[in-house]
């Protein structure tokens, strides 16, 4: 009850200056029904130009992903680094990403595949879709009349080639060629260049001209012929490795006839290599000169080049010099490299420290699955991530990984369709058995009808029949806005 006093003030105030600010009472609430005041936000998205990855985690929007389309608006480059424990869906998000980048027609994608399962690569089935070959390298394969890649393809220019020579031999040996060293390989490779026209040379060419160089060698240099000779031994016998060794048939031969470089995918299935061993960075330094020599060409096609078990590449001082020359290849010809990392601890504390730094610096867009706490906050310094993504990284589930396209932070849930899902799996080791079970068991009490060749063929048709009719209305969803 307002006293006396104050209502007389206020009807004087009101006779004087016209109607005073009334005043509201307060309203009591709970935080839960004071949240319908404010409305809903969300980080703004990429765009609707591209392929549709998941939905954003607390939006539940539609996340759609392309380097291309962002490249030169959102992206300084078209790079992706991919970085998570072992069952987490990198694998899963690899492959549906490739299979719809692949909707679009002027896409093409190399993959090297170093995964193996069931005695092939674990893109096997997804190239057995499209009907694709693999390239398997493979030594004992090779060995009858295998596939072979020839490091002195003309194909390759003279430079690429001595470029890569001396990539391999630094690879095996574990240090940089010194002055003699490089002056015997130039001087074995050139002679053999200008000297064998009517065929392909090979890297038995080169060895057996280091092991009896020419006096002309010597005589240019003013040297002796045994010191030109005693320069390249050591260079002789890395390469030896690779005509007459552990790596004997893959490379010291004419290139195969019949790799076709027009198809969609080329896989390069490595699964036959020890991971572990040098085998896989020399392997991976020759397919990547090989393919910047003869894949890679200004014809207005998008390329995307995805590399698996890439601290293979980013770890060696020898092959991330080559593989950052090819990343530079993105901005003019259109590519697109793909580097897919369980830990970036393998690489940056690494011999290649400042070779990872620089490719790292070339990827702007970084996806990150569930990591251990001390991993991902050593991820969070090196990436430059704010503190709430750092945080969440070591909680993601499965399938859900924290994005980062150039400053632009999102949680992402990845969605594999039914009809992607048997192509993307990757651990049918691990749950075919119990799957065999459970349709025995079906069978036995009568819910399933027995097998038969026709009842097989007509599922396979079926099968690849719904894969086509899901691809389809998945390239249409890409194509519309997605709310």
């Amino acid at each position: 009850m307002r006293d006396p006093l104050s209502i007389l003030t206020d009807a004087f105030t009101s006779f004087l200056f016209g109607a005073v600010e009334t005043t509201r009472l307060p309203v009591r609430t709970s935080t839960g029904q004071a949240q319908a005041v404010y409305l809903p936000t969300a980080a703004p998205g990429l765009g609707d130009s591209g392929v549709i990855i998941g939905r954003e985690v607390y939006s539940g929007k539609g996340y759609i992903y392309d380097p291309f389309q962002l490249y030169g608006q959102q992206l300084p480059a078209p790079h992706w680094l991919v970085l998570g424990e072992s069952g987490n869906g990198k694998s899963a998000l690899e492959k549906t990403y490739v299979l719809r980048q692949l909707r679009f027609r002027d896409r093409q994608v190399v993959v090297l595949d170093a995964q193996g399962e069931d005695g092939s690569g674990e893109w096997n089935l997804i190239a057995q879709e499209l009907g694709i070959t693999p390239i398997r390298l493979d030594a004992m394969a090779a060995l009858d009349h295998g596939i072979r890649l020839n490091p002195l393809d003309p194909a390759i220019t003279t430079t690429g080639q001595l470029a890569l020579l001396r990539t391999i031999i630094e690879v095996a040996m574990g240090h940089g060629l010194d002055e003699r060293s490089g002056f015997a390989l130039k001087v074995a490779h050139a002679y053999v260049n200008d000297t064998i026209v009517e065929r392909q040379p090979v890297l038995m060419d080169i060895v057996e001209q280091l092991r009896h160089p020419e006096p002309e060698s010597a005589e240019a240099m003013n040297v002796d012929l045994d010191d030109v000779r005693a320069w390249g031994l050591d260079v002789a016998l890395v390469l030896d490795r690779l005509v007459d060794g552990d790596l004997r048939g893959m490379f010291d031969g004419p290139t195969s006839i019949g790799i076709d470089l027009d198809a969609p995918l080329i896989v390069f299935d490595l699964s036959h290599i020890d991971r572990n061993s040098i085998a896989m960075p020399i392997l991976m330094a020759i397919v990547g000169v090989w393919l910047e020599h003869t894949w890679i060409r200004p014809d207005r096609r998008k390329r995307i080049f995805l590399v698996e078990e890439a601290w293979h590449i980013i770890n060696s001082p020898f092959v991330a010099q080559l593989f950052q020359r090819l990343l530079k290849f993105g901005r003019r010809l259109g590519l697109s490299f793909v580097a897919v990392v369980h830990h970036l601890s393998d690489v940056v504390d690494g011999a290649a420290a400042r070779e990872a730094s620089a490719i790292l610096k070339m990827a702007s867009t970084r996806t990150i699955y569930a990591q251990k706490a001390d991993e991902a906050r050593a991820t969070g310094r090196v990436l430059g991530l704010p503190r709430w993504a750092v945080e969440i990284i070591p909680t993601l589930t499965p399938g859900i990984a924290v994005w980062d396209v150039n400053g632009n932070v999102q949680v992402v849930k990845h969605l594999v369709t039914e009809a992607e899902r048997p192509l993307v799996f990757t651990d049918r080791a691990m749950t075919e058995n119990s799957q065999a079970s459970d349709a025995a068991d079906a069978l036995e009490a009568g819910a399933l009808p027995m097998p038969a060749d026709v009842q097989a063929a007509e599922w396979e048709a079926e099968k690849r029949a719904a894969f086509m009719e899901e691809q389809r209305r998945l390239n249409e969803s890409s194509e519309s806005t997605v709310a």
